[in-house]
């Protein structure tokens, strides 16, 4: 039986006492999965499990609070899960955890790039299948296969944990973590080599283009304030509706502050960006600041406290009493 079928299975020994579990189905096109809210037998053959599960369903949770419901998670979706149960948006004994290993997934914007020079770049795409390896995309009846690894998203090339962190059912054998290709990440390395008035102009830049949609609070499973959020608060008002850099810039550091030590790099809030800005990378930022002062990593240890959310006379990395 394959990992799939089992997951199923087990799925539909679960149901009769779950409100529904969220996975992912097949999208409006064969390289889009979606969100799959599992309520009856039906629904569960609808399950798809690959490199196009590309969602961390751990986002739709707090709605449910209150509920019983079960969840299948990649290793990243894991850590949201279990963030949001250290924060108590979540009650465990209301959440019946499915974990399978991740072998990756897929980056949609490299896919587009990799079928833009090929003879299927004008072809309407008709099928995807993966082996684990491999994406094959046909379009135009012309199939194109890429190895996975070099169009997964970029957050998979360094992943530490492919397998769930946390589950009531873990179903495959566990896979080992990813050997980073380099020792810190891209993204950061390059801020890190500008000066400051060039990272000013990096991200007064990005701003620019932002168009104020807010896919990047919506899609964070940590962002759970969005009906208070200053985005939109007028009591007290924050910030203005104004098109501007500023008000962007400052809307994205504060979504930043408040991820701070609590973020677990999903990457979602970028890959639901439609403009391409890269702000994960403030997240990532504030992330190692968190990891350097405190020695924690959001998500990794469901018995740990944040460090923000607990308090000790003397942090033994800062040592505030030697100033």
């Amino acid at each position: 039986m394959s990992r799939l079928e089992e997951l199923k299975t087990r799925i539909k020994e679960a149901l009769p006492g779950l409100e529904c579990v969220i996975a992912w189905q097949k999208g409006y096109d064969p390289l889009h999965n979606t969100p799959l809210f599992i309520r009856s037998e039906a629904d569960v053959d609808k399950l798809e499990w690959g490199p196009l599960n590309v969602h961390n369903p751990a986002v739709y949770l707090p709605s449910f609070k209150g509920k019983k419901v079960g969840i299948v998670v990649k290793g990243c979706d894991s850590r949201s899960v279990v963030e949001l149960l250290q924060e108590n948006l979540i009650d465990r004994s209301e959440v019946v955890i499915f974990g399978l290993p991740c072998e990756g997934v897929i980056d949609l914007s490299k896919v587009k790039a990799r079928l833009a020079g090929s003879d299927a770049a004008a072809g309407t795409v008709t099928d995807v299948t993966t082996d684990g390896k491999t994406v094959s995309v046909t379009a135009g009846g012309k199939t194109v296969s890429m190895p996975l690894t070099e169009v997964r998203a970029d957050k998979c090339g360094r992943c530490q944990f492919p397998n769930a962190v946390l589950a009531d059912t873990f179903l495959g054998d566990p896979i080992s973590p990813t050997e980073p290709a380099a020792p810190v990440d891209a993204d950061l390395a390059a801020l890190d080599a500008m000066s400051v008035p060039e990272r000013m102009a990096f991200w007064r830049y990005h701003m620019e283009r932002c168009i104020r949609c807010y896919a990047c609070r919506n899609a964070c499973p940590m962002c759970v304030c969005r009906d208070h959020c200053i985005a939109q608060s007028r009591e007290p008002h924050w910030l203005t509706q104004e098109d501007t850099a500023t008000e962007k810039l400052m809307f994205q550091v504060v979504h930043a502050m408040h991820l701070a030590g609590r973020c677990t790099e999903c990457g979602e809030c970028q890959r639901a960006c439609p403009m391409d800005i890269p702000i994960l990378a403030l997240k990532k930022h504030l992330n190692r600041t968190i990891h350097d002062l405190f020695g924690y990593q959001a998500g990794t240890d469901p018995q740990a406290i944040p460090p923000l959310l607990q308090f000790k006379v003397e942090e033994d990395n800062i040592k505030e009493r030697d100033w």
